[in-house]
């Protein structure tokens, strides 16, 4: 009997450790699959304005950089008019996107109030952050900005400068554009061939429009 007691003892303590193994299965399961369905969108704002910002930041500076250098050959114009671009771009940004922000973030509110404090719970966690979202801005717009300045600042010979700094802002249009994506969980071929021709549409048509304004009209 008393065997017969032992052995019955260790099967319910084996069943026993069977079922608790089974649920910290369960559970690092559940774990790894919400680790897994990580909602990538809650990462937009802050990444919209920091993709935006330093896309902005590059794109904006090089361009008023090479529409000066179309007309003026002289390094201390392209540098003064690129870092002037970057103070009021970088202000701009962050200022526009604190607003932008800010109004969607008083809109989304309004929308909670109208609905069930449940719901209400859940969907605090999504909302917008106006001076994260701005400051991400401002300071990607600088980031980007420094590449066309960085690249035109020690160079004194006018052609070789707009060669380094179309080459600089190539390579970071590529690298902004595979950035973006990547953060994102997109596509990143897609994204680097937009963001770069963008890139180059935008200095090609301030240097020509720059240059044809200057020969005629100044």
């Amino acid at each position: 009997m008393a065997s017969n007691n032992n052995n019955e003892t260790k099967f319910v303590v084996s069943d026993l450790e069977q079922q608790q193994q089974l649920e910290n299965n369960e559970e690092e399961e559940e774990a790894a699959k919400k680790k897994k369905e990580f909602d990538y969108s809650k990462r937009s704002q802050w990444l919209r304005a920091a993709v935006l910002g330093a896309n902005d930041g590059l794109v904006s500076t090089a361009a008023l950089m090479m529409g000066v250098g179309a007309v003026r050959q002289d390094m201390k114009a392209m540098v003064l008019s690129g870092f002037a671009g970057l103070v009021a771009g970088a202000c701009s940004m962050a200022i526009g996107e604190f607003v932008s922000v800010y109004s969607q973030l008083d809109i989304e509110i309004a929308q909670m109030k109208r609905q069930q404090e449940d719901e209400e719970e859940k969907e605090r966690e999504g909302l917008p952050n106006p001076l994260q979202a701005a400051a991400a801005s401002g300071f990607a717009f600088s980031v980007g900005a420094m590449v066309p300045l960085l690249a035109a600042s020690f160079i004194s010979e006018y052609k070789v400068r707009l060669g380094i700094v179309l080459g600089s802002v190539s390579l970071a249009l590529i690298l902004f554009g595979w950035l973006g994506a990547t953060l994102g969980k997109a596509p990143p071929c897609r994204s680097c061939v937009r963001v770069f021709l963008g890139g180059w549409l935008a200095m090609a048509i301030t240097f020509g429009l720059t240059k044809l304004i200057g020969e005629t009209a100044l």
